[in-house]
């Protein structure tokens, strides 16, 4: 998955004898981090790099899908996708043609607790990304005929990835019986009923309460005079109104109490299983040792779910687990395979019950430990080697936190021990905190079935 395929870069590089950045170096590229709050509230993260004339300009908002209601739920998404559609200054598609004429390239994405938009390109373009940024913060273009078009495309996008795919109805219905107060339960495009649903005036108010300067953090890494942009962003940021405070953020998941479990009957080729527990964020140390454990699981063919499940007793065509830590409110510890034709699912779900009860029963072996933590190191520091991705990264852990704790991540990471993997494993993987999705298929309906990578963000 993503952690693998930045593992294999980072054995790319060893083959070809590129040095890997050693800790101590990414250390000190974050030291270099400039961060300033402008009087409107906005914060600002300056990264100079000067390795190529390049730079990437994002914009971090806090606010996603934990931040919508039921019978609100999409918001956040379909805001992204109006987003593109232009101001009164720059019209729709004018903003991306811009961008592109100037020899760079954007996005955006929606997460569960922020939406981002980033621009990357030659650094002569700074101003130009600047202004087109700020310009859509306060003033973007929204009337009915815009609103109605973008939320049709949303609902066939939702269509699309989750409706017609069984797989991941059923992590969305494992997720939704997971969590009972926390809005982490609705997934990040929304409900069906409730994207259906949204009203003009829902995206304005949304629009109002959340794309203000004092919710957002803006990141700009790569070829810059950190003096020299900051007056830039003072020039285009500086003159819009400090906003409303956004509402608190007050949900808390209550502690699980006992095993849930959640039934899926959809036309499927193949049977599938989730099993999810509650799990801390990086608020609590117990992350790494969840982060190393995750991939003692489920990094690379010889992880153990894959070993065991796939190879050695020819149970399922593909097992593994899945944990995010950085996130804004703790989350979940996924387990998940897809059962071979005509085996059991329940003993595949019997399977996996034994090896995560072998995790707590004796410590995980000092090479596989040793493995996990160089190949969280290596993704780690191989991803800092983009200017994008430290973007991304100074952006992500700002929102969902601070950006200083990037710089803890390694060491709390080799500070790990065999001890503390078994710890975590006895603390947090009990039936009690349990949540188990099961998909039955009724019938064929596709050729294939993809392997699983769960909605961390939608593009």
């Amino acid at each position: 998955m993503r952690k693998q395929i930045a593992c294999v870069l980072a054995l790319a590089f060893i083959f070809l004898g590129l040095a890997v950045p050693s800790f101590s170096e990414t250390a000190d590229i974050f030291s270099r981090v400039q961060e300033h709050k402008l009087d409107n509230g906005l914060t600002v993260l300056l990264l100079p790099e000067r390795r190529a004339p390049i730079i990437t300009v994002q914009i971090w908002y806090r606010v996603g899908s934990r931040n919508e209601v039921l019978g609100k739920t999409g918001l956040s998404h379909l805001a992204e996708h109006l987003m593109f559609r232009g101001t009164e200054k720059y019209g729709p598609k004018v903003f991306s043609r811009l961008i592109q004429q100037a020899g760079g390239n954007n996005n955006a994405f929606t997460s569960k607790d922020y939406t981002a938009y980033f621009a990357t390109g030659p650094k002569t373009n700074l101003k130009l990304f600047l202004e087109l940024e700020a310009d859509r913060m306060r003033h973007l273009k929204i009337d009915e005929e815009l609103f109605q078009t973008e939320r049709k495309v949303v609902i066939e996008e939702r269509r699309l990835r989750t409706d017609d795919d069984p797989v991941h109805s059923l992590y969305e219905e494992t997720v939704a019986t997971a969590f009972k107060a926390h809005p982490y339960q609705w997934p990040i495009i929304g409900w069906m009923h409730d994207i259906e649903n949204l009203t003009l005036q829902d995206m304005r108010t949304f629009y109002d309460t959340y794309y203000q300067p004092n919710n957002a953090t803006l990141v700009v890494v790569g070829d810059i005079d950190p003096s020299a942009a900051l007056n830039e962003i003072k020039a285009t940021f500086g003159a819009i109104p400090k906003g409303p405070d956004p509402p608190p953020f007050l949900p808390l998941e209550p502690p699980q109490q006992g095993e849930r479990r959640t039934e899926l009957n959809r036309e499927a080729q193949l049977p599938a299983i989730f099993m999810g527990y509650h799990t801390p964020n990086l608020e609590q140390a117990d992350a790494y040792a969840l982060e190393v454990l995750s991939l003692i699981l489920s990094q690379g063919r010889s992880s153990r779910l894959h070993r065991r499940l796939v190879y050695e007793k020819k149970l399922a065509l593909d097992a593994g687990a899945e944990y995010e830590f950085a996130t804004a409110s703790p989350s979940l510890f996924v387990f998940y395979a897809q059962p071979l034709p005509k085996k059991p699912i329940s003993t595949v779900e019997a399977a996996m019950n034994a090896e995560i009860e072998s995790l707590k029963t004796k410590p995980v072996s000092e090479k596989e430990l040793a493995k996990a933590k160089n190949q969280t190191e290596s993704s780690f520091i191989m991803n800092q080697d983009s200017l994008f991705y430290r973007g991304m990264l100074l952006g992500r852990y700002q929102t969902t936190g601070s950006w200083r704790k990037l710089n803890e991540i390694v060491p709390a990471i080799r500070a790990v021990t065999a001890e503390d993997v078994q710890r975590v494993a006895k603390k947090y993987l009990v039936k009690a905190n349990c949540t188990t999705g099961i998909l039955y298929p009724i019938k064929p309906s596709r050729p294939t079935m993809e392997r699983f990578q769960p909605h961390e963000q939608i593009r």
